[in-house]
């Protein structure tokens, strides 16, 4: 197969524990409570960073205090290692700035 392999919820389940993303279906989702608007945009715009400099990029929701993210490979149509990478710097930004999983 080209490209990256797809990963089971099965393969995913070690990497995610303890993290605000579970894998459902053909991606992973997970989101974040902050104090604010403004601190939910911080997240956003440092998750923007990250997801650049891996050229990998979540589909987000944001709200007042509140962000999701849905993280999929496109191009073979479910999670890949890149997806389990990503969740993990979003996880880890998220603790420096101090928002909630969910």
């Amino acid at each position: 197969m080209d490209g990256p392999s797809i990963l089971s919820p099965t393969d995913t389940t070690e990497d995610l524990d303890g993290t605000a993303f579970r894998h459902a279906q053909n991606h992973l989702v997970g989101a974040f409570t902050t104090a604010d608007f403004r601190s939910a945009v911080r997240l956003l715009d440092a998750v923007a960073v990250v997801a650049d400099e891996l050229n990998h990029h979540p589909d987000v929701r944001l709200g007042w205090g509140r962000v999701e993210f849905a993280l999929s490979s496109h191009d073979v149509g479910g999670v890949t290692p890149r997806d389990v990478e990503l969740a993990l710097r979003i996880g880890e930004l998220a603790d420096q700035l101090g928002a909630t999983a969910e």
